[in-house]
């Protein structure tokens, strides 16, 4: 008995030990949503906003402060950002932090990890939209702008390449308190990124397929997408945002339900629960070993000794 208490002590003080909230936030409007043609005399890091992006970023804090004021166990809740070295981004993070006050911002970090993905260096116009196209018959995911990055290079630099990704960053700041942050609080972490950034990192939290990927669509200027803690220790995207929501940003059926089981879900069930992430690789699963049936094979077939070349 006496272990099975100091197990869910252990358990509710890990809990107390995550954000409670892992916030994305894509920058406010900027010069290139505005016009693609700055993008040929403006080198993308240096796009600015506009002032209608600032008047979104301002609102965007706004709403990020009354909702993490509204959805804490504790009223003593502090925030910690990440940010795009982008100046847009950076803009981005100066109007929002106009809504918070100096006691609750216990950090912030320019993270070169969740930067745009890189288009090549100035951008002809009429050159990008052809590109554009051919990308669109190639597939998001795995085309790779000439001179520039694919989806999948972004999606490696924010989980794990070379030595460490901004994911597994992110987890040794949490595991190891380098945050310094007193558990009695409660922790959000904000990132202000940009679009696909924003996507891979969800791909890669949710371990969401190529194909579930395609199906994604950006999000818009200063749009908040919310990953709450859920009661198991499981973050879940269902508990601030409504299904129209998440099927408005391209989530399945399937991927809302998954979303929705994890309110409640524990880390050890997860593989138990995958059922419907089998069935996108397999046409089906057979309930026994008994329903395996073997099929004769030709002994002059020679692919059956096709693992035993040892030569090859």
């Amino acid at each position: 008995m006496k272990n099975v208490e100091a197990k869910q002590k252990e358990k509710i003080q890990n809990l107390k030990m995550l954000p409670k909230h892992i916030i994305l936030v894509r920058h406010g409007e900027s010069e290139g949503n505005k016009d693609t043609s700055a993008y040929s005399t403006i080198p993308d890091h240096k796009i600015s906003l506009t002032e209608h992006g600032r008047a979104q970023a301002r609102l965007a804090g706004s709403r990020l402060r009354d909702l993490i004021s509204s959805h804490g166990s504790s009223q003593d809740w502090r925030v910690y950002f990440y940010v795009s070295p982008y100046e847009r981004t950076r803009s981005t993070l100066r109007e929002i932090g106009k809504s918070f006050s100096k006691k609750r911002v216990i950090g912030v970090r320019e993270e070169c990890r969740i930067r745009e993905q890189d288009f090549g260096n100035f951008q002809v116009e009429e050159r990008m939209k052809a590109t554009k196209e051919t990308r669109e018959k190639f597939g998001r995911f795995f085309y790779r702008f000439p001179e520039g990055e694919s989806a999948a290079d972004v999606f490696d630099r924010v989980s794990m390449v070379y030595f460490t990704g901004f994911l597994e960053s992110l987890w040794r700041d949490i595991d190891l308190n380098r945050l310094n942050n007193d558990p009695s609080q409660d922790l959000n972490l904000i990132i202000i990124s940009h679009g696909l950034a924003s996507r891979v990192f969800l791909m890669k939290w949710f371990k969401w397929t190529v194909e579930q990927f395609e199906r994604l669509y950006n999000p818009g200027n200063c749009e908040i997408r919310v990953m709450e803690l859920g009661r198991g220790g499981e973050y879940s995207l269902a508990i601030h945002h409504t299904d129209e929501e998440l099927r408005e940003w391209g989530l399945s059926p399937e991927m809302i339900e998954d979303q929705k089981w994890r309110i409640n879900a524990n880390k050890t069930d997860l593989n138990d629960h995958c059922r419907w992430y089998l069935n996108s690789f397999f046409d089906n699963e057979l309930d026994s070993d008994e329903d395996v049936k073997e099929e004769d094979i030709d002994s002059d077939d020679d692919s059956k000794d096709i693992f035993l070349d040892t030569d090859s």
